[in-house]
């Protein structure tokens, strides 16, 4: 698949800005992703995020890193911080950005050390890809940990993006798929990516799930926009 993320976020790291990445879901909507976001600082970063970096502790994994924003701030504190992606581009920038400690591989072909913390900040729940596949990413998750530790992730719940009707229900579709799937592909000028499987998560859905896979889920915070940040930790 095309690195579409890491061409991105190379560009702007070189100052070759000049376009952000274009998302196409089956959602029937076209988005943006603006690259330069992807470099916030943490003063910029929503409050769900800076909450979840505050909460970060002991040795600490950030899945999915992107661009290194989360690690370099963790790592300016002081904390032991590995950052982690399956983009070469991402984890270059992640490189050149400073951080010292990172790991080029998919999360779910990753395995040996184990973590205080395991962060998996914008959505990074979605990894999983379906609902089918949650129960083996949890698991998979609960191996990296260490006695004691914790796993923050945020996500939101969609059902925004449904019709409702006068008594307040939503108009789903009757596909046989759980409604937070969604597939996407993402366009960087004359790259592409094959489409992708994407999952959005109910704080209820995935509190069900960890329950049923030795976790604890906890809300800790609810945004204004059906987003959320949790904490999962092993059942004792």
């Amino acid at each position: 698949m095309a690195d579409v993320l890491g061409k991105a976020v190379m560009d702007f790291q070189h100052g070759n800005y000049s376009e952000d990445i274009t998302t196409f879901s089956s959602l029937d909507e076209e988005d943006i992703i603006p690259i330069p976001y992807l470099f916030r600082k943490f003063k910029d970063m929503p409050k769900i995020e800076q909450k979840a970096l505050k909460m970060a502790s002991g040795k600490i994994l950030d899945i999915g890193c992107g661009a290194g924003s989360h690690a370099l701030y963790l790592q300016d504190k002081g904390l032991d911080v590995t950052a982690l992606d399956n983009s070469e581009g991402c984890i270059a920038v992640t490189k050149e950005r400073g951080v010292q400690k990172t790991i080029l591989s998919p999360i779910l072909d990753y395995s040996g050390d184990t973590f205080d913390t395991l962060l998996l900040l914008m959505n990074g729940i979605g990894l999983a890809g379906t609902l089918g596949n949650l129960t083996a990413f949890l698991q998979h998750l609960a191996s990296l940990l260490r006695e004691n530790g914790q796993i923050l992730l945020d996500s939101s719940d969609i059902i925004y993006m449904f019709d409702e009707d006068e008594d307040g229900g939503y108009w789903i579709p009757n596909n046989g798929h759980y409604y937070g799937e969604v597939n996407f592909t993402m366009q960087y000028k004359d790259w592409k990516t094959e489409p992708f499987d994407w999952i959005y998560l109910d704080y209820n859905t995935l509190q069900n799930a960890c329950w049923a896979n030795g976790m604890e889920c906890e809300l800790l915070v609810s945004g204004k926009h059906y987003d959320y940040l949790a904490k999962l930790t092993l059942k004792k």
